[in-house]
């Protein structure tokens, strides 16, 4: 009896002894989970771009059986999309018929927001010519079907007159069904009526310039009639008297065109009524909001670039970021990073990092103070932001795209996005109209914040449009910088973006023409990139 009792329990410590040595063997031969990896490799910059992936379809189960889905299209960093096993193409990310190719089929499917992509890659050309006719058609589909971003993009293509003819009541019904007010809200019908006053001035000054026109070149076919029976040149006379006739009818046409659109504004018109560089803020994001108005957590990405290695070095872009910093976390409760004379990896990784922290409720504003630059090329001209390492034009191989930052813009989670930017240039990052809503008389009312609140925003306040702009001219700071940070400063409750456009505007004009200089600030929306005629809203603690 002993023997067995011994051999049973040689046998059972030889089968544990077993057990311990396969279990080394699989955790030895096993790869180290990711986190744990010393030294692992910064993601390069090509990592960092917004791609359109194509990621492979999922397998499911139904019942006894299972099933592969389509493959699905979707936006997302190149790293990312890598590791989910994702196709996209890696350097021709500006192609039209490569983007395409993702979400196209998912579009002819009914999906609204491959739609509104489609519409998007249409109108911007993507590398190419754009082809507004067909981005109409696209945005057309998914407005129809309550998409806002795609009702806004309608409006801007009215507004312009881009693949349709230019209506600016019709862009603003889109504006106002993106914006989800009903026909015979106040808003709407004053800002209508506003607009249809403004086309009747304009009509009406076209109308008497025409009139005119007409009067004068009949005094000259008289003039011409009655020099005919005195002179030998009657056949030059004629013909100069048939083109003059050629000249009225034509004008007389336009005329009626105008007559024409005036009175179908009569009928629509409304009733009165570098790691080194990167330093990120101790504070938390606030949540603010004001009465039952919730208005999110609120972040800031402050990129300011004073000193460059290859070009000339600027004044003023440190203090800009350092007052920004102050204002933003002491009296709005922004959670602040702040990148000073960042490299072009620092800087776009700065960029991508932020979507981390992002809510989809929350509020992100990006403050870029520092040289800028565009190259022209093939009939399209784009916009660079100059990190520190960047080198002279033309050589464009550090700088940051607007594309780059468009992309991302367009990814990030946060409702709403405003980007201040403070450079030459600047106002590429956008090429859409201003809003039609806003004018100088717009009431910023609670009504106002309660419709703009749900709906996404991706907004730019520019120093200046496709121009240079100064760096000096505020007693310390940028003339617009100073101007901008004023009135942040001052902002007592809640202030709107187009209300603080308005107010920094004229001073910023004003006080460039000081010194002999011309700026025109910019405020408008950053199409294909998510917005939705939403806004910005600064919220003072």
């Amino acid at each position: 009896m002993n023997c067995i009792l011994t051999f049973l329990v040689s046998l059972f410590n030889r089968a544990i002894a077993l057990a311990i040595i396969i279990l080394l063997a699989v955790s030895c031969s096993a790869p180290r989970p990711a986190a744990t990896v010393a030294g692992a490799a910064a993601p390069s910059a090509a990592d960092l771009y917004i791609v359109d992936c194509l990621l492979p379809g999922q397998v499911r189960q139904l019942g006894s059986g299972s099933y592969m889905t389509p493959r699905r299209p979707a936006l997302t960093t190149a790293a990312d999309c890598r590791i989910r096993g994702g196709e996209y193409v890696a350097y021709d990310r500006a192609n039209y018929k490569t983007a395409l190719q993702v979400w196209l089929p998912a579009a002819e499917l009914g999906d609204i927001e491959a739609q509104v992509n489609v519409g998007e890659i249409f109108e911007r050309g993507l590398g190419g010519e754009p082809n507004y006719e067909a981005a109409l058609i696209w945005y057309q589909k998914a407005a129809e079907k309550g998409n806002a971003r795609a009702q806004f993009n309608l409006g801007t293509l009215y507004e312009q007159g881009l693949g349709v003819d230019k209506n600016k009541m019709t862009a603003l019904n889109w504006y106002r069904k993106a914006w989800g007010l009903p026909h015979d809200n106040l808003i709407y019908q004053s800002a209508a009526d506003a607009t249809q006053q403004e086309l009747r001035t304009q009509l009406q000054q076209s109308l008497d310039e025409k009139n005119t026109q007409i009067s004068l070149l009949n005094k000259q076919l008289q003039a011409l009639a009655v020099n005919t029976k005195k002179l030998n040149e009657e056949a030059k006379r004629q013909a100069e008297i048939a083109q003059l006739k050629k000249w009225i009818t034509g004008i007389d046409t336009e005329r009626a065109a105008v007559v024409k659109e005036m009175n179908t504004l009569a009928q629509i018109r409304e009733p009165k009524i570098n790691a080194a560089a990167v330093t990120s803020s101790e504070i938390a994001a606030q949540e603010m909001k004001k009465g039952n108005l919730q208005f999110g957590k609120y972040y800031a990405l402050i990129i300011a670039n004073q000193q460059y290695e290859h070009i000339d070095s600027l004044k003023t872009p440190h203090a800009d970021a350092k007052r920004a910093k102050q204002i933003l976390e002491g009296k709005f409760g922004f959670q602040v990073t702040m990148v000073l004379d960042g490299n072009n990896s620092t800087i776009m990784k700065a960029i991508n990092d932020m979507d981390a922290r992002l809510g989809e409720a929350d509020n992100l504003l990006i403050f870029y103070a520092g040289h800028g630059s565009r190259i022209k090329a093939g009939g399209i001209e784009s916009g660079y932001w100059l990190p520190s390492n960047a080198t002279p034009p033309p050589d464009d191989t550090f700088w940051v795209s607007n594309e780059f930052v468009n992309r991302h813009l367009a990814y990030v989670k946060a409702k709403r996005v405003l980007v201040v930017a403070d450079s030459c240039y600047a106002g590429l990052l956008s090429s859409e109209p201003g809003h039609l809503f806003m004018g100088d008389k717009q009431t910023f009312s609670d009504d106002y914040i309660r419709y703009k609140l749900p709906k996404k925003s991706r907004l730019l306040l520019s120093s200046g449009g496709d121009l240079p702009v100064l760096d000096n001219g505020g007693n310390g700071h940028s003339v617009f910088a100073r101007a901008f940070l004023d009135a942040l400063d001052s902002v007592t409750g809640v202030i709107s973006g187009p209300e603080l456009f308005l107010k920094i505007r004229d001073q910023v004009t004003e006080k460039a023409k000081v010194i002999n200089f011309v700026q025109l600030p910019e405020f408008k929306a950053i199409k294909g990139t998510g917005h939705e005629v939403g806004d910005f809203f600064f919220v003072s603690q």
